[in-house]
């Protein structure tokens, strides 16, 4: 039975929020739901890509860009909050108005904090119920939490009890808000594959830093004698370039074609962003990882890996081709953690109307 629209909204900052918006997607099609797409820059264009035939919205930017030194990350984010603020006014706007043109049964917000309606059921995607700052952990983890209280639902893609995998980060002790576990997501499926290559590099984060680690791995693997494949999450860049015959090397690649090259590398190199664990960890991959400088997020996730034994990280400026023999003395991450709490069809009921 064919049921209404429902609006689904990742945040653009880097791919991963629209990534894993992708099994939500095809999960709202199969419970016969029809999607809507909205979202900015990479991540519309990455969701245009993946549902060619779905119709779109584009949202207000926040444009973010990272400090070229870590050091200033905190600084710059903070300074941007009034940005952030006035960018989640213009999602008001853009809701009220939309709401008044189509007729929505209900939004799905990945990390988009300005997108929910009285009259609208309305759920906001987060792991984040702890945004961490260094010394300001308090005040954006309070003003993030002030925002996700506006929606009738909060869902966090990982599982309520241990083992998780989101650690702080989502799960906290007292809570108000109205949490779900949905189990963490990931838009690909474990199969055999050959293994074809000695190392996959995937990249994904807002510049100037994804550059930057581009050019220190490139720097290091140029005497490797293994088969390197590098994913640079650039996705209005080219469908692929030959460097050498060693290093193959595509600007971007969908969910298919990319799950494949994973399974078919021995091990992994990339940023310890959320939803890359969760895909690697669908896919019982082995890696190394390398957080984003002064991304207070993506560190503490790669120091949890090291300290569970699951997988070592280096620091950018630190990382030498060495280092990649200490993979074999970890665990690696399972796709064990994926047992739901709750289905996501279970999820959707939420959408039958205020």
């Amino acid at each position: 039975m064919q049921k209404g629209l429902v609006l689904v909204a990742p945040l653009n900052w880097g791919l991963g929020h629209a990534t894993r918006c992708i099994p939500i997607i095809k999960a709202l099609q199969v419970d016969g739901y029809k999607p809507v797409l909205a979202s900015d820059g990479a991540a519309l264009s990455l969701l245009k890509e993946e549902f060619p035939d779905l119709e779109w919205y584009e949202l207000p930017s926040l444009k973010i860009k990272y400090a070229k030194r870590g050091f200033w990350f905190k600084f710059k984010i903070i300074i941007q909050l009034l940005k952030l603020i006035k960018c989640i006014r213009k999602e008001r706007h853009f809701i009220k108005n939309l709401s008044q043109q189509i007729e929505i049964e209900g939004i799905i917000a990945d990390n988009r904090l300005g997108l929910y309606h009285s009259k609208i059921p309305s759920v906001v995607i987060s792991h984040q119920l702890r945004v961490f700052s260094g010394s300001s952990t308090w005040l954006t983890s309070k003003l993030h939490q002030f925002y996700i209280k506006k929606y009738d639902e909060c869902w966090v893609p990982d599982k309520a009890e241990r083992p998780y995998l989101s650690g702080k980060l989502g799960h906290l002790k007292h809570s108000k808000l109205n949490l779900k576990y949905i189990g963490v997501l990931s838009r690909f499926e474990l199969r055999k594959e050959p293994i074809k290559y000695d190392i996959l590099i995937l990249l994904s984060s807002p510049e100037p830093q994804r550059s930057l680690l581009e050019k220190r791995l490139l720097e290091e693997l140029k005497h490797y004698k293994g088969k390197v494949v590098l994913v640079r999450g650039l996705v209005d860049g080219k469908d692929n370039i030959l460097e050498d015959s060693k290093i193959k090397i595509y600007d971007y690649l969908t969910a298919k074609p990319l799950e494949t090259i994973i399974l078919q590398s021995k091990v992994v190199i990339a940023r310890s962003g959320y939803t890359t664990l969760m895909d690697l960890a669908k896919l019982n991959k082995k890696a190394l990882f390398i957080p984003t400088p002064g991304q207070f997020e993506q560190q503490y996730l790669a120091k949890r890996l090291q300290r569970h034994h699951i997988a070592p990280y280096c620091q950018q400026d630190n990382f030498k081709l060495s280092q990649l023999d200490e993979i074999d003395f970890y665990s690696g991450l399972n796709a064990s953690i994926f047992s739901r709490d709750l289905s996501l069809i279970d999820a959707f009921s939420l959408f039958e109307g205020k």
